[in-house]
């Protein structure tokens, strides 16, 4: 079992930053590909990144390239996404999420294969 928790959400006017933490406790992630994911309200679930078991590949949604970055430390357990140049379409609530996997430079994209998920944490981004 992996339990995973959120933090660093919060309201910031367009073009600020956040940075959005997932600290995992209960077993390493250091075997987990881990992904973010955000829905906002009225919307579905869509995966932000996404990021291999050895932090070697990554995946963007096209709309946060070169905005966000996400990178894991896995002496820490934690997973981080870096978000820069805020948009107000970037509001919604962020999800981390973990999946067991043998392929360390495998990401994946589909909420459906993920195992775990934490709590979320709301972004508000005003104009």
């Amino acid at each position: 079992q992996v339990q995973l928790v959120e933090s660093g959400g919060g309201l910031v006017q367009a073009g600020g930053s956040l940075r959005l933490s997932c600290a995992a406790s209960g077993r390493t992630v250091s075997v987990y590909a881990m992904g973010w994911f955000r829905q906002a309200p009225g919307k579905e679930r869509d995966v932000v990144a996404a990021l291999s078991w050895d932090g070697g590949s990554t995946y963007y949604v096209d709309s946060v390239k070169g905005r966000f970055t996400v990178s894991r430390d896995n002496a820490k357990n934690t997973v981080y996404l870096q978000m820069n140049s805020l948009k107000p379409e970037d509001t919604a609530v962020y999800y981390c999420a973990a999946r067991l996997t043998t392929q360390r430079d495998s990401y994946y994209t589909g909420s459906q294969g993920y195992d775990y998920w934490g709590q979320g944490t709301q972004v508000t981004v005003s104009s």
